[in-house]
């Protein structure tokens, strides 16, 4: 499984450098049905200038058109990033099965860091958690982006 989950994070990544190609927060997200891809989405929140345009649920919102459905029972979300709260509330109400992510987010993480929504069983439907896969990798393309984004800024372009 771990392999496999590697493979897939490997999609998530591809997903989070497109994002960061427009200078967007190197976020990536696919989501796995039967062992085959059904969606892939990165972070646009700058380029719409829209809250919800996280890669989560970009990525949700593709595979809810693929299935027909909005429930995802049966479906493993792959993420650079650990869900925020928004995330979070979005993957336990479309009832993914499974998720993994790469980098915990200190800020913002609820699949544990901060909170976990994902398995409070207060809620009708709890996912599995698989963290830390590719976890240098994904937190390299953030500290990276981060990094680059501080010294632009501070050269005044």
């Amino acid at each position: 499984m771990k392999l496999f989950d590697e493979k897939m994070m490997q999609i998530a990544i591809q997903e989070a450098k497109k994002a960061a190609e427009k200078n967007e927060v190197p976020i990536g997200a696919s989501i796995v049905y039967k062992n085959e891809i059904i969606a892939r989405a990165y972070n646009l929140r700058e380029t719409s200038q829209s809250t919800l345009a996280h890669a989560e649920l970009l990525v949700i919102q593709q595979a809810n058109q693929k299935i027909g459905s909005w429930r995802l029972e049966d479906c493993t979300l792959y993420v650079t990033l650990e869900p925020c709260p928004m995330c979070a509330g979005a993957i336990v109400q479309s009832r993914i099965k499974r998720v993994v992510y790469g980098a915990k987010d200190p800020k913002a993480g609820c699949a544990g860091t901060l909170l976990n929504l994902l398995n409070d069983d207060r809620f009708n439907h709890q996912a599995e958690i698989t963290a830390g896969i590719l976890e240098t990798e994904c937190a390299n393309l953030l500290k990276d982006f981060f990094k680059e984004l501080r010294q632009r800024k501070k050269q005044g372009s």
